[in-house]
């Protein structure tokens, strides 16, 4: 079985990247190289490798990704800390 890849990474900025791979090794390399211009960690290197879940289902495995992408910046923060149990509050509203 194939295994796949969703990994964050931490951008120069701050900011956070979230992608999905069959090479992890390759692809944070191709990051760091700069290999694709129009990418969004282009201007943003050096990136450093956050987190990374392994999975044998390509199809889960982008399926987290596009979850994870909707996620706030704390939430996300959350999950490179390894604080689980906080991940069901930061997903509910808040209100007023």
């Amino acid at each position: 079985m194939k295994k796949s890849y969703v990994y964050m990474l931490r951008c120069s900025d701050g900011t956070y990247y979230t992608g999905v791979t069959s090479n992890l090794e390759k692809r944070i390399q191709e990051h760091q190289d700069g290999k694709h211009q129009e990418g969004y960690t282009f201007f943003r290197r050096p990136v450093v490798l956050v987190y990374c879940a392994e999975f044998t289902d390509i199809s889960l495995a982008t399926k987290k990704e596009k979850q994870i992408k909707k996620w706030s910046r704390v939430k996300k923060e959350a999950l490179i800390n390894k604080t689980y149990e906080a991940l069901p509050n930061l997903s509910k509203k808040k209100f007023q």
